[in-house]
């Protein structure tokens, strides 16, 4: 049985759902989005780059696995509030450890069941992601509203220092196995492994694990590492991380980034993709509604060949303005918005999508070990080696 105390959902431009409480008795502020995925609301819940969101889920039901410490991408819930049509309080699965009301309400994070989640969707699709306040010690609507609209968004807001880690650590943690859990790597078995610095900008976990099951070593660094700071480690390649809210927010990030190019094979994710952009000296905007969900079909330009993908962003990359530095690789099919970009000149790629996906979908997770091929390359090929393996992989797909 779910709970009976209401809850109130306002959006900065007027609209009111009234709901019910679930999770955390309280009240939130955020800006509002929907998320088109059917499962994984758990890695969504724990994914930083929802900092400063609310989240809608747009699957109905919500809450029937429970949740489980293995499958978290962080070590905590970054979601600034949760929104589902209809929760379910008795999980069933054997790996379910606590109900999703439960777990919320240990995070202090307050949630909205019981709202016409298709009516708030066609809503955010006509008129755009907004600040929004979710209450349920409240039920003044219009001092709900006013506290939407003094919300302050997120273009221009820095939310990156705070998900990013205190201080560099290493990862040895691969890719999880039934029955096993995740498997710890001996340091042994890396001794001759090249090694990555990953920059953390709100770094989910499953990319960690893919990284290391690719075959590397890996260092993570904080977000506001410099370049001289991250070639100090002595990398065979440096991976830019997804992360929350505006890039062009990030000046420390990208022009630290500017400082490795063409010095080290780069591979970006996410807000990696739109760093590695704002460092060739591109711009981003926001996007209408962005991309939240497992489901969004991305063209790979070379080969033509269409990947469903796993995405969560608010802004892109203007292709425009990085031509000439770089290639635009991968193209969103629903709204024509860059998905990727190769360099020109210089040995880097990145997508806007997440091809470490988890729970899926899992067309993309080759990227990683392209990015192992580059590296391995990078001393004998320079910046010619990404076309080379991209011209072997044509001739391998040719056969």
């Amino acid at each position: 049985m779910t709970g009976t105390r209401e809850a109130i959902l306002a959006l900065a431009d007027g609209r009111i759902f009234r709901g019910r409480s679930f999770g955390a008795v309280g009240e939130t502020a955020g800006e509002v989005v929907f998320n088109t995925a059917m499962t994984g609301y758990q890695e969504v819940l724990t994914d930083p780059s929802y900092r400063g969101e609310i989240v809608c889920m747009t699957y109905p039901e919500i809450g029937n696995v429970g949740i489980n410490a293995e499958d978290a991408e962080s070590s905590r819930v970054y979601v600034e509030g949760f929104i589902v049509k209809e929760y379910c309080p008795y999980p069933s699965n054997w790996r379910s450890e606590i109900s999703l009301g439960d777990y919320l309400r240990a995070a202090g994070v307050v949630g909205i069941e019981g709202i016409d989640t298709r009516a708030l969707v066609r809503h955010l699709r006509t008129h755009g992601a907004q600040e929004a306040v979710i209450s349920s010690v409240d039920s003044d609507s219009d001092r709900l509203i006013a506290k939407a609209k003094a919300s302050p968004g997120l273009i221009g807001r820095d939310l990156v220092r705070e998900v990013t880690c205190a201080s560099p650590y290493d990862w040895n943690t691969g890719d999880w196995a039934l029955g096993a859990g995740y498997r710890e790597i001996d340091e042994r078995e890396l001794r001759d492994a090249p090694l990555i610095v990953a920059m953390d900008y709100g770094i989910k976990r499953n990319i960690l694990h893919r990284l290391l099951s690719s075959g590397f070593r890996v260092k993570v660094l904080p977000a506001a590492a410099t370049a001289d700071q991250i070639l100090s480690h002595s990398p065979d390649g440096v991976f830019l991380s997804n992360g929350p809210a505006d890039p062009a927010a990030l000046p420390y990030a990208y022009e630290a980034v500017r400082g490795v190019l063409g010095r080290k094979p780069v591979f970006g994710i996410c807000l990696g993709h739109q760093l590695l952009g704002l460092a060739l000296g591109g711009r981003t905007y926001k996007l209408g509604f962005g991309h939240h969900g497992a489901n969004h079909p991305v063209m790979d330009l070379r080969t033509r060949r269409v990947e469903i993908t796993s995405q969560n962003h608010g802004f892109a990359v203007d292709a425009e303005s990085v031509a000439g530095r770089a290639t635009l690789s991968h193209l969103n099919l629903n709204d024509r918005t860059v998905e990727g970009l190769r360099g020109v000149g210089a040995p880097f790629f990145s997508v806007q999508y997440h091809p470490e996906a988890s729970p899926g979908p899992h067309d993309a997770g080759y990227l990683f070990a392209r990015f192992k091929r580059l590296v391995e390359s990078f001393p004998r090929y320079g910046a010619e080696a990404l076309d080379r393996i991209l011209a072997d992989e044509g001739q391998h797909a040719a056969t």
